[in-house]
């Protein structure tokens, strides 16, 4: 064996293994599947309004921009963990943001809505809007998760 063939071999190993892992991530969650009847009689309007209509809540006005504690921020809709707080940080963009995401609990897609493309991204379970990923974001990984406040829980550590 060459050395080529051999480097070769090493990487192909490497991605079978990393794209086995996300695989393996994405069949664990179980999608959750309702009607818009019984979606509106879970979530309060603005909840559904951003979560199903994929809406957008004013900038300042979630309670969550003003959360410090330690613990998980969770779907609105289904509870699904998509963010801790030690990912949270202050972007002064006036919603809750974090710079990294739990692996394998958000989807995206392209969305054109303000003609320039952007990254939205949905909670894995439920399909809930829950914001705009953007590459303005601090280290380490650059990102800025940018969310409604409404389409998330915090739940605090215990």
């Amino acid at each position: 064996m060459n050395r080529r063939t051999w480097i070769q071999r090493i990487g192909l190993g490497a991605l079978t293994i990393t794209a086995s892992t996300r695989l393996f991530a994405l069949e664990v969650i179980k999608k959750i599947e309702r009607s818009d009847s019984e979606w509106s009689k879970i979530l309060t309007q603005g909840q559904y309004y951003i979560l199903r209509d994929e809406g957008t809540e004013p900038r300042g006005s979630s309670v969550l921009n003003s959360e410090h504690r330690d613990g998980e921020y969770v779907c609105a809709g289904c509870d699904l963990p998509l963010f801790t707080s030690e990912t949270k940080y202050e972007s002064y963009s006036g919603w809750p943001s974090f710079y990294d995401h739990i692996d394998g609990n958000i989807e995206t897609k392209r969305d054109f809505k303000l003609i320039w493309p952007r990254t939205e991204y949905h909670c894995a379970r439920c399909g809930g809007h829950q914001g705009h990923v953007f590459d303005d974001g601090p280290k380490p990984t650059g990102q800025r998760w940018c969310n409604n406040g409404l389409a998330l829980k915090f739940v605090p550590s215990r």
